[in-house]
């Protein structure tokens, strides 16, 4: 499955947010149990841009034939022009599908972040937009 969206992120601290694009590939290596999502975002903020790339392992939950929900955690790569860094990542996935065949639909997914590197810094954000199944 593909995603394509948009996201924000603001820091706990209040020092700041940043906005921009999203895209991430999905794949289900174990049926009902779980998912692997790659996703790449680049963000800009005021004077500073951001890459962060992740890897989340997640655990899905079908709520109809139209909504599902994961829940997920995995490491995050974060560079900018200054440094390069590991975070911890910790997702909500909810997920709506027009229709049963889950060909395309949309997502949104609130995240958390916690940065291992100088400064510990943390950071809420949400992304949403498209999800395409790929056959």
């Amino acid at each position: 499955m593909l995603e394509f969206g948009a996201a924000g992120s603001w820091d706990v601290q209040g020092n700041g947010s940043s906005f921009g694009p999203a895209i991430a590939i999905e794949v289900t290596p174990i049926e009902n149990w779980l998912e692997l999502e790659a996703g790449v975002t680049p963000l800009f903020g005021h004077g500073t841009t951001e890459w962060d790339t992740d890897l989340l392992f997640k655990k899905p939950w079908t709520f109809s034939r139209k909504v599902e929900f994961m829940a997920g955690v995995g490491p995050e790569w974060v560079h900018t022009r200054q440094s390069n860094s590991i975070s911890g990542e910790v997702a909500l996935d909810f997920m709506f599908w027009p229709s049963a065949k889950h060909r395309f639909g949309w997502y949104l997914e609130p995240a958390f972040d916690h940065n291992f590197g100088r400064g510990h810094e943390q950071s809420a954000g949400i992304s949403g937009g498209l999800l395409i199944a790929i056959p």
